[in-house]
């Protein structure tokens, strides 16, 4: 059974609900089907050779199943996940302690891989390699290195900008997955599997309904059909309806074209403060009041997916889809508004 290690400072309920909603075995794991049937290609043969899987790498947006994906390779393996984040392993033996405590086999499930520090990534190269680790002891003259021996074990990296990863480091990995945004019709799936794990009444039109709000993102739509379950207990009879679920996402300002209050902050302050763009990251966050980090890591994927926004040499700039969806017209270069 895979181990999970989740962080100490989640709500206990929230951490068995998120454990209950999340699939262990391939055959519950909707979407991703590219992603999916090249994992379960590369475990039939590991296990077939009685052999350990190559290191993996996993990437996307966040909230689509990478560290879902860790555990059902566990799952699937027959081994242990141990799990942590690359901000947390600050210095070598941090990483040292996580290494020689696996087993053969076992899979090291690493999030936000990109986030280690360069010192500490250094040591990983020959853990994924030869499966040792060379660690300093004492300092100066009394300075010596100490070699240990490894099992052999499976490295499972999870990023959400794998272009901050180091290229040594990214040569390592044996196997290289990006993960996309879902379809409605995945989502919908997904949404009707968790209202059955939660108990929750819902018809397809209302499940359909949560789907198309999600930003093709599974945490959202599981995160979304809690609201929504919550607002049926108390303003309707407990079912989701269309109607139902329509009402609670208009009150927790989600549209129909699932886009949350902040983006259209960010639409609507690129349209009207800077006349449609080009706009800096900088100035745009300063604009909204968010972090540009957070802009660009969490809002500006789905927005650029979805065609209203786009980046340029310049900066950012609102589509033509973006201005009919606000109800204004674009002209001239600059994109005048009327």
């Amino acid at each position: 059974m895979a181990e999970r290690l989740i962080n100490d400072g989640l709500n206990k309920p929230d951490k068995d609900l998120d454990l209950r909603l999340r699939p262990s075995r391939f055959r519950d794991f909707v979407g991703q089907k590219k992603a999916r049937e090249r994992l379960e290609l590369f475990v039939q043969a590991a296990k077939g050779r009685g052999d350990v899987m190559e290191h993996v790498l996993l990437s996307g947006p966040p909230g689509l199943g990478k560290t879902t994906l860790a555990y059902i390779l566990g799952e699937e393996m027959g081994v242990n996940v141990k799990c942590t984040s690359g901000p947390v392993i600050d210095k070598a033996g941090d990483l040292a302690g996580l290494l020689t405590g696996l087993e053969r086999g076992d899979i090291l499930f690493i999030d936000e891989i990109h986030r280690m520090q360069r010192a500490v990534e250094e040591y990983l190269y020959s853990a994924m390699e030869d499966f040792v680790i060379d660690i300093m002891i004492d300092q100066g003259a009394n300075a010596r290195s100490v070699r240990l021996n490894l099992q052999p074990f499976t490295l499972v990296g999870a990023t959400t900008r794998s272009g901050l990863l180091s290229a040594p480091l990214r040569s390592r990995f044996g196997l290289s997955i990006r993960l996309d945004y879902y379809e409605a019709a995945e989502l919908e799936l997904i949404a009707k599997r968790s209202s059955r794990i939660l108990d929750v009444d819902v018809d397809d039109e209302g499940a359909r309904e949560i789907a198309g709000r999600s930003r093709g993102t599974p945490r959202i739509c599981n995160n979304l059909l809690r609201r929504v379950r919550d607002f049926a207990q108390v303003k309707a009879d407990g079912k989701i309806t269309r109607t139902v679920a329509d009402s609670a996402l208009t009150m927790l300002d989600i549209d129909e074209h699932g886009l949350d209050e902040m983006d259209k902050r960010v639409l609507e302050t690129i349209l009207h403060r800077f006349n449609g763009g080009p706009v800096g990251l900088s100035s745009l966050a300063v604009s909204v009041g968010e972090e540009a980090d957070t802009i660009e890591e969490v809002y500006e994927p789905f927005l650029i997916q979805q065609g209203y926004l786009k980046r340029t040499p310049q900066g950012r700039m609102a589509t033509e889809l973006c201005y009919r969806r606000f109800g204004l017209k674009q002209e001239g270069p600059q994109g005048r508004l009327i």
